[in-house]
Protein backbone atom coordinates (compact mmCIF):
# COMPACT_ATOMS: atom_id res chain seq x y z
CA UNK A 1 0.00 0.00 0.00
CA UNK A 2 2.99 2.33 1.03
CA UNK A 3 4.24 1.86 -2.47
CA UNK A 4 1.08 2.29 -4.37
CA UNK A 5 0.77 5.67 -2.46
CA UNK A 6 4.20 6.47 -3.14
CA UNK A 7 3.21 6.10 -7.09
CA UNK A 8 0.56 8.17 -7.04
CA UNK A 9 2.19 10.95 -5.32
CA UNK A 10 4.58 10.80 -7.98
CA UNK A 11 2.36 10.90 -10.83
CA UNK A 12 0.18 14.02 -9.11
CA UNK A 13 3.69 15.68 -8.70
CA UNK A 14 4.90 15.28 -12.26
CA UNK A 15 1.77 16.37 -13.42
CA UNK A 16 1.77 19.19 -11.26
CA UNK A 17 5.06 20.13 -12.80
CA UNK A 18 2.79 19.82 -16.45
CA UNK A 19 0.61 22.31 -15.36
CA UNK A 20 3.43 24.88 -14.06
CA UNK A 21 4.73 24.29 -17.79
CA UNK A 22 1.30 25.70 -18.72
CA UNK A 23 1.34 28.39 -16.84
CA UNK A 24 4.97 29.33 -17.92
CA UNK A 25 3.75 29.52 -21.71
CA UNK A 26 0.57 31.44 -20.51
CA UNK A 27 2.81 34.44 -19.37
CA UNK A 28 3.78 35.10 -22.46
CA UNK A 29 0.15 35.00 -24.02
CA UNK A 30 -0.83 39.13 -23.53
CA UNK A 31 2.55 39.71 -25.20
CA UNK A 32 2.40 37.60 -28.41
CA UNK A 33 -1.75 38.67 -28.62
CA UNK A 34 -0.46 41.83 -28.42
CA UNK A 35 2.06 42.10 -30.75
CA UNK A 36 0.00 39.65 -33.49
CA UNK A 37 -1.66 43.33 -34.29
CA UNK A 38 -5.13 44.89 -34.39
CA UNK A 39 -6.60 41.60 -35.59
CA UNK A 40 -10.40 40.74 -34.43
CA UNK A 41 -11.35 38.48 -31.72
CA UNK A 42 -12.76 35.53 -33.44
CA UNK A 43 -10.10 35.83 -36.41
CA UNK A 44 -7.83 35.56 -34.04
CA UNK A 45 -9.03 32.70 -31.88
CA UNK A 46 -9.92 31.31 -35.13
CA UNK A 47 -5.82 31.25 -36.52
CA UNK A 48 -4.83 30.31 -32.83
CA UNK A 49 -7.17 27.24 -32.03
CA UNK A 50 -6.21 26.20 -36.18
CA UNK A 51 -2.82 25.78 -34.95
CA UNK A 52 -3.27 24.61 -31.59
CA UNK A 53 -5.42 22.10 -32.25
CA UNK A 54 -3.32 20.98 -35.25
CA UNK A 55 -0.25 20.58 -32.74
CA UNK A 56 -1.94 18.40 -30.27
CA UNK A 57 -3.58 16.31 -33.21
CA UNK A 58 0.12 15.60 -34.32
CA UNK A 59 1.96 15.26 -30.70
CA UNK A 60 -1.07 12.20 -30.47
CA UNK A 61 -0.36 11.18 -33.70
CA UNK A 62 3.61 10.68 -33.54
CA UNK A 63 2.78 8.91 -29.60
CA UNK A 64 1.04 6.63 -31.49
CA UNK A 65 -2.12 7.27 -29.57
CA UNK A 66 -4.68 8.92 -32.25
CA UNK A 67 -7.76 6.83 -30.58
CA UNK A 68 -7.74 8.79 -27.19
CA UNK A 69 -8.12 11.71 -29.15
CA UNK A 70 -12.02 11.06 -29.77
CA UNK A 71 -13.76 13.44 -26.95
CA UNK A 72 -16.81 12.24 -24.88
CA UNK A 73 -20.05 14.26 -25.79
CA UNK A 74 -19.38 15.91 -21.76
CA UNK A 75 -16.19 16.43 -22.49
CA UNK A 76 -15.96 18.31 -25.89
CA UNK A 77 -19.02 20.31 -24.96
CA UNK A 78 -16.97 21.65 -21.37
CA UNK A 79 -13.85 22.32 -23.98
CA UNK A 80 -15.41 24.39 -26.30
CA UNK A 81 -16.99 26.35 -23.31
CA UNK A 82 -13.87 26.60 -21.91
CA UNK A 83 -11.63 27.22 -25.08
CA UNK A 84 -14.32 28.97 -27.15
CA UNK A 85 -15.58 31.10 -24.26
CA UNK A 86 -12.57 32.02 -22.47
CA UNK A 87 -10.57 33.02 -25.88
CA UNK A 88 -13.47 34.90 -27.45
CA UNK A 89 -13.45 37.24 -24.23
CA UNK A 90 -10.05 37.37 -23.36
CA UNK A 91 -8.85 38.49 -27.17
CA UNK A 92 -12.27 40.65 -27.12
CA UNK A 93 -10.91 42.37 -23.64
CA UNK A 94 -7.34 42.79 -25.03
CA UNK A 95 -8.35 44.94 -27.54
CA UNK A 96 -10.90 47.14 -25.64
CA UNK A 97 -8.49 48.03 -22.47
CA UNK A 98 -5.02 48.30 -22.08
CA UNK A 99 -3.47 45.12 -21.86
CA UNK A 100 -1.44 44.65 -18.81
CA UNK A 101 -4.50 46.04 -16.66
CA UNK A 102 -7.33 43.87 -18.58
CA UNK A 103 -4.42 40.90 -18.03
CA UNK A 104 -4.38 41.22 -14.40
CA UNK A 105 -7.98 41.01 -14.22
CA UNK A 106 -8.64 38.08 -15.82
CA UNK A 107 -5.61 36.35 -14.21
CA UNK A 108 -8.31 36.30 -11.23
CA UNK A 109 -8.91 32.42 -12.22
CA UNK A 110 -5.48 31.58 -10.99
CA UNK A 111 -7.85 32.63 -7.37
CA UNK A 112 -10.79 31.74 -8.45
CA UNK A 113 -9.14 28.10 -8.86
CA UNK A 114 -8.07 27.85 -5.62
CA UNK A 115 -11.66 28.59 -4.22
CA UNK A 116 -13.33 26.57 -6.54
CA UNK A 117 -11.11 23.76 -5.95
CA UNK A 118 -12.24 23.55 -2.58
CA UNK A 119 -15.84 22.20 -3.37
CA UNK A 120 -14.38 18.94 -5.27
CA UNK A 121 -14.59 15.91 -3.49
CA UNK A 122 -12.40 15.69 -0.56
CA UNK A 123 -11.44 19.10 -0.23
CA UNK A 124 -13.22 22.03 1.95
CA UNK A 125 -13.09 26.13 1.97
CA UNK A 126 -10.94 27.55 4.23
CA UNK A 127 -10.90 30.55 6.02
CA UNK A 128 -7.52 31.51 4.56
CA UNK A 129 -8.91 30.73 0.86
CA UNK A 130 -11.77 33.50 1.56
CA UNK A 131 -9.04 36.04 2.84
CA UNK A 132 -7.07 35.49 -0.30
CA UNK A 133 -10.29 36.23 -2.86
CA UNK A 134 -11.24 39.34 -0.56
CA UNK A 135 -7.13 40.39 -1.37
CA UNK A 136 -7.32 39.16 -5.34
CA UNK A 137 -10.27 41.21 -5.41
CA UNK A 138 -9.27 44.12 -4.02
CA UNK A 139 -6.48 44.27 -6.57
CA UNK A 140 -8.55 43.80 -9.27
CA UNK A 141 -10.73 47.18 -7.87
CA UNK A 142 -7.67 49.43 -7.85
CA UNK A 143 -6.66 48.31 -11.43
CA UNK A 144 -10.66 49.29 -12.40
CA UNK A 145 -10.56 52.28 -10.50
CA UNK A 146 -6.80 53.86 -11.28
CA UNK A 147 -8.04 53.25 -14.89
CA UNK A 148 -11.72 54.87 -14.25
CA UNK A 149 -10.55 57.80 -12.53
CA UNK A 150 -8.49 58.51 -15.33
CA UNK A 151 -9.41 61.18 -18.24
CA UNK A 152 -8.12 58.25 -20.52
CA UNK A 153 -11.08 56.05 -19.44
CA UNK A 154 -13.93 55.12 -21.79
CA UNK A 155 -16.79 52.92 -22.16
CA UNK A 156 -14.98 50.37 -24.48
CA UNK A 157 -12.11 50.18 -21.65
CA UNK A 158 -14.73 49.54 -18.56
CA UNK A 159 -16.72 47.01 -20.95
CA UNK A 160 -13.24 45.81 -21.32
CA UNK A 161 -13.06 44.92 -17.80
CA UNK A 162 -15.50 43.62 -17.68
CA UNK A 163 -14.95 40.49 -19.84
CA UNK A 164 -11.51 40.42 -18.69
CA UNK A 165 -13.10 38.90 -15.41
CA UNK A 166 -15.96 37.03 -17.36
CA UNK A 167 -12.31 35.00 -18.79
CA UNK A 168 -11.06 34.61 -15.64
CA UNK A 169 -14.36 33.19 -14.50
CA UNK A 170 -14.70 30.67 -17.54
CA UNK A 171 -11.39 29.29 -17.15
CA UNK A 172 -11.29 28.80 -13.20
CA UNK A 173 -14.93 26.83 -13.51
CA UNK A 174 -13.62 25.10 -17.06
CA UNK A 175 -10.56 23.76 -15.27
CA UNK A 176 -11.86 22.43 -12.01
CA UNK A 177 -14.71 20.37 -14.27
CA UNK A 178 -12.32 19.34 -16.37
CA UNK A 179 -11.32 17.39 -12.95
CA UNK A 180 -14.26 15.49 -13.22
CA UNK A 181 -13.54 14.15 -16.49
CA UNK A 182 -10.19 12.65 -15.66
CA UNK A 183 -10.87 9.17 -17.11
CA UNK A 184 -10.99 11.30 -20.59
CA UNK A 185 -7.50 11.19 -22.34
CA UNK A 186 -5.98 15.28 -22.84
CA UNK A 187 -5.22 14.43 -26.25
CA UNK A 188 -8.72 14.59 -27.18
CA UNK A 189 -8.29 18.36 -27.03
CA UNK A 190 -7.50 18.56 -30.27
CA UNK A 191 -11.14 18.11 -31.26
CA UNK A 192 -12.40 21.04 -28.83
CA UNK A 193 -9.43 23.05 -29.85
CA UNK A 194 -10.44 22.44 -33.73
CA UNK A 195 -14.23 22.48 -33.16
CA UNK A 196 -13.25 26.10 -31.45
CA UNK A 197 -11.10 27.63 -34.24
CA UNK A 198 -14.52 26.05 -36.89
CA UNK A 199 -17.03 28.10 -34.60
CA UNK A 200 -14.56 31.45 -33.73
CA UNK A 201 -14.13 31.31 -38.22
CA UNK A 202 -18.22 30.89 -38.39
CA UNK A 203 -18.46 33.99 -35.83
CA UNK A 204 -15.90 35.71 -37.62
CA UNK A 205 -17.58 35.78 -40.99
CA UNK A 206 -20.49 36.80 -38.95
CA UNK A 207 -19.69 39.38 -37.36
CA UNK A 208 -15.86 41.08 -38.70
CA UNK A 209 -14.42 42.29 -41.16
CA UNK A 210 -11.44 39.36 -42.04
CA UNK A 211 -8.25 41.45 -41.51
CA UNK A 212 -4.44 40.45 -42.82
CA UNK A 213 -1.71 40.62 -40.35
CA UNK A 214 0.58 43.34 -40.69
CA UNK A 215 3.46 42.05 -41.71
CA UNK A 216 5.75 38.61 -41.17
CA UNK A 217 6.40 39.78 -37.59
CA UNK A 218 2.73 39.68 -36.64
CA UNK A 219 2.22 35.83 -38.64
CA UNK A 220 5.36 34.56 -36.48
CA UNK A 221 3.16 35.96 -33.45
CA UNK A 222 -0.07 34.45 -34.38
CA UNK A 223 1.89 30.89 -34.82
CA UNK A 224 3.93 30.90 -31.87
CA UNK A 225 0.64 32.03 -30.18
CA UNK A 226 -1.28 28.74 -31.08
CA UNK A 227 1.83 26.69 -31.24
CA UNK A 228 2.78 27.54 -27.14
CA UNK A 229 -0.30 29.10 -25.01
CA UNK A 230 -3.08 27.82 -26.71
CA UNK A 231 -1.54 24.34 -28.21
CA UNK A 232 1.03 23.03 -25.90
CA UNK A 233 -0.22 24.64 -22.72
CA UNK A 234 -3.56 23.13 -23.10
CA UNK A 235 -2.19 19.77 -22.89
CA UNK A 236 0.15 20.65 -19.88
CA UNK A 237 -2.68 22.36 -18.05
CA UNK A 238 -5.63 19.33 -18.96
CA UNK A 239 -2.91 17.22 -17.48
CA UNK A 240 -2.46 19.27 -14.47
CA UNK A 241 -5.76 19.82 -13.45
CA UNK A 242 -6.77 15.89 -14.12
CA UNK A 243 -3.81 14.10 -12.17
CA UNK A 244 -2.30 16.82 -10.17
CA UNK A 245 -3.12 19.10 -7.15
CA UNK A 246 -5.49 21.44 -8.06
CA UNK A 247 -5.29 23.98 -5.27
CA UNK A 248 -1.35 23.90 -5.65
CA UNK A 249 -1.71 25.17 -9.55
CA UNK A 250 -4.02 27.87 -8.67
CA UNK A 251 -1.41 29.08 -6.28
CA UNK A 252 1.53 29.11 -8.62
CA UNK A 253 -0.22 30.43 -11.49
CA UNK A 254 0.09 33.79 -9.54
CA UNK A 255 3.68 33.60 -11.43
CA UNK A 256 1.87 34.06 -14.85
CA UNK A 257 0.57 37.33 -14.30
CA UNK A 258 3.66 38.50 -12.79
CA UNK A 259 5.55 37.50 -15.58
CA UNK A 260 3.16 38.60 -18.10
CA UNK A 261 3.10 42.28 -16.91
CA UNK A 262 6.82 42.26 -16.90
CA UNK A 263 7.16 41.51 -20.72
CA UNK A 264 4.37 43.97 -21.24
CA UNK A 265 6.31 46.79 -20.01
CA UNK A 266 9.94 45.48 -21.20
CA UNK A 267 8.74 45.42 -24.89
CA UNK A 268 6.85 48.83 -24.52
CA UNK A 269 3.39 47.42 -24.51
CA UNK A 270 2.13 48.72 -21.66
CA UNK A 271 2.87 51.89 -19.03
CA UNK A 272 4.53 50.96 -15.89
CA UNK A 273 2.11 52.91 -12.99
CA UNK A 274 1.77 52.71 -9.63
CA UNK A 275 -0.93 51.03 -9.90
CA UNK A 276 -0.13 47.85 -11.91
CA UNK A 277 2.79 47.51 -9.44
CA UNK A 278 -0.08 47.53 -6.33
CA UNK A 279 -2.23 45.15 -7.89
CA UNK A 280 0.77 42.44 -8.92
CA UNK A 281 2.04 43.05 -5.54
CA UNK A 282 -1.55 42.21 -4.11
CA UNK A 283 -2.31 39.24 -6.09
CA UNK A 284 1.10 37.11 -5.12
CA UNK A 285 -0.01 38.13 -1.19
CA UNK A 286 -3.46 36.88 -2.39
CA UNK A 287 -1.94 33.80 -3.58
CA UNK A 288 0.23 32.91 -0.72
CA UNK A 289 -2.57 33.77 1.88
CA UNK A 290 -5.06 31.41 0.08
CA UNK A 291 -2.94 28.14 -0.06
CA UNK A 292 -0.58 28.37 3.27
CA UNK A 293 -0.99 25.06 4.00
CA UNK A 294 -1.78 23.86 0.01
Amino acid sequence: MADLGNTIRMRSGRATALGLGAILLWATLASLTVLSGGLPPFQTTAIAFATGGSVIALAAILRGRMRDMLPTPASLALGVYGLFGYHALYFAALRLAPPAEAHLLNSLWALFIVLFAALLPGNKLRINHVLGALLGLTAAALLVWSKGASAAASTSTTLGFGLAIGCALVWSTYSVASRLLAEVPSESLAVSCLVTAALAFVCSSLFETWAHPAGPGAWIALVVLGAGPVGAAFLLWDIGMKQGDASLLGVLAYASPVISTGLLVLLGLAEPTWALGAACALMVGAAVIATRDA
